[in-house]
This record gives C-alpha cells, structure tokens and sequence, in this order.
C-alpha cells in the first residue's frame, strides 16, 4: 500500500483510520461531503463531494491503489431514498470506479445489523445469513452495498468488508453523548430485563481491523470477498456496563424499566406518526431500537483473527479509561 484514499476519512471511524495511516510512510487522502480542519492539520489532502455522484467519485479513485470506504448515512431513522443514495449508489459508484482506475484493494466498513434476525445472536460467526425482514433502512442498504462490494471481489479489485459493533471513545458524536445526555434528562429505561449482552468496539480496534485487512488483502488475500465481524476481547452486559459509565460521570444510574413487546409496539407505533406527519427527527423509540437495547447480540472473531490477525489494541478497561477523560473534559 503506498497511495491510499479513505471516503469518509472526516468522521468517527474514518479520522481513526486516517490517524492510523498516517505515520506508515503512505501518502493518505480524504474524500468527504465537508471540510476537515482536524484532517487537514495532519498534512492529508481532503477533497469535497457526494459519493452519490458518480463524476466525483472518479475523480478521487484516480492515482491510488488502496480505498477505505466508511462514508455512510448513518442512523436508524429516514427516508430510503436517502439511504439508498448515501450507501447504496454511493458504494456502487466506488466500485465501479475503482475498477475503472485499476485500484487493487477496497476496504468497506459495514455494519453487524445486516445480520439482524429479531432473535438474539449469541456469539454469532459469519456463516450467519443476510436478513430479510429488515426494521430500519439504515440496515437494509447497508445490507444491500456489502453485498454488492463482496461480489466484486476479483484478481483485479480485491475486496472485503469489517463489521464493527457499537463503536464507542473519545470523540464519538453519536453513541456515548446521547446515552449520557438521555440519562442525564431522565429520559433512558431499561428495556428488557436488562441482562442482554452485545458487542463494543473501541474506535483504535476498529481503525485498527481495517488497517490489517488492507495489508492482508496486499499479501496473501485471505480475506478478499469476506466479511469479519470484530469487536472487543469480549461481550459486556449492554445495561451494566451503561450504568458502571453513568455512575463514573456523576450521573444517576438507570433503574426503570420498559418490557420489551411495550417497548416493540410503542416503536411501531411512533414510526406510523412520524412518518405520516412527515416528521424528521428520530423518534424516541423504534422497533428496530427496542430489540437491539433488549436482545443479546455478540458475535465470535476468530476468523478476524485467523485470517487478518485481529486482536484488540485497546482493552475495555483502558478504552473506558480514555473514554472518562475525553467526556470529563
């Protein structure tokens, strides 16, 4: 790997990689939908554009020879024409501009969800099929565009794709705030009975998991056309772990709780009102919302391991650490 462009490189996940990159004598470039001071301070060169389109997209594809692609519209709440745009055309059009350039090696940043059932996963593994009754279109386009990017695998593109779950640390704009924020208002209950377990990845594993996979898609390429779910060194139980964070941040720990067919039709039924109101916020609640916060779902990543040597940097202990001292800031 020498000339390498990572879409989306002004976010959570793709400033991690970027961070990552950087000090590997590369030459590392961003493409994304702004401007990032906090990139651009590094020395990257960032360019601006919509991955939806097709002439941009082949404009940054051009002169390197590895892509990490983790643009996303994210979130479990909009429009399917505004996910089929974002991750679906978009992931297309950096597929096809990819080959277009003879680019070797993609690296797509995917998500777990695309494996969601409606029952838990207990250390679920990558034989596990692609859903087909998805509860958000978040899921469903994700679901949609890994597909598409594993198929294209080939001596001339070889591809793969990382699974991370519930990334969490300091600088995260979405998970951590909100949770925090929800029970700072009292806004947060249990749902379930509060013993389900999950999977979380510090954002240096994550970033970490796409480096390697790229570097092994360079050399043996025992990972091109796969997909590899990662995460920590193990599953936590998703409200004590909540709770032990609420407590080390002075706030009150979360006791209500909400059963989960309440919660399930609760989410339903505020999905129907905010979409026949055309409403754009994210309702409270959802259907696909309330089975992730009372299902378990972790899975095994062993073939992370075997096929990319994926282990984590950061420990859940340390992660939490470093977590503390950004949010105590």
């Amino acid at each position: 790997m020498k000339d390498i462009l990572v879409i989306g490189g002004g976010g959570f996940v793709g400033s991690a990689i970027v961070k990552g990159l950087i000090n590997k004598d590369v030459i590392v470039t961003v493409a994304g939908r702004s401007h990032y001071p906090h990139i651009e301070k590094l020395g990257v060169t960032c360019f601006k554009g919509d991955i939806a389109d097709p002439t941009f997209v082949d404009t940054i594809c051009r002169n390197v020879d590895t892509v990490f692609h983790v643009a996303a519209k994210a979130g479990i709440w909009g429009s399917w024409s505004e996910y089929e745009a974002a991750n679906v055309t978009g992931t297309k059009n950096v597929v096809q501009a990819c080959l277009k350039h003879k680019v070797e090696r993609l690296v797509y940043t995917s998500t777990p969800s695309v494996v969601f059932n409606k029952e838990n996963i207990i250390n679920g593994d990558e034989t596990l099929d692609y859903s087909d009754a998805f509860l958000c279109n978040y899921a469903k386009s994700k679901a949609i565009a890994e597909k598409f990017v594993l198929d294209h695998n080939s001596g001339a593109l070889k591809t793969c794709a990382i699974r991370p779950h519930l990334i969490w640390g300091p600088h995260d704009p979405h998970l951590i705030p909100r949770v925090v924020e929800r029970a700072r208002q009292g806004k947060l209950k249990i749902v379930g009975d509060g013993t389900n377990k999950v999977d979380i990845t510090y954002i240096d594993n994550v970033a970490h998991a796409h480096i390697l996979a790229a570097k092994e898609l360079a050399h043996e390429a025992r990972c091109a056309g796969k997909a590899y779910f990662i995460g920590q060194e193990e599953p936590v139980v998703l409200w004590q772990w909540i709770n032990e964070l609420l407590k080390d941040v002075s706030v009150v720990e979360i006791s209500k709780k909400v059963n989960f067919r309440l919660a399930y039709l609760v989410g339903g039924l505020l999905e129907l009102i905010y979409k026949g109101l055309k409403i754009e916020s994210e309702p409270q609640m959802t259907r696909f919302l309330a089975y992730q916060l009372s299902h378990s779902h972790y899975f095994s990543h062993h073939n992370a391991f075997t096929d990319f040597g994926y282990e984590p940097l950061v420990t859940l202990e340390e992660g939490k650490k470093k977590l503390l001292e950004w949010l105590k800031e």
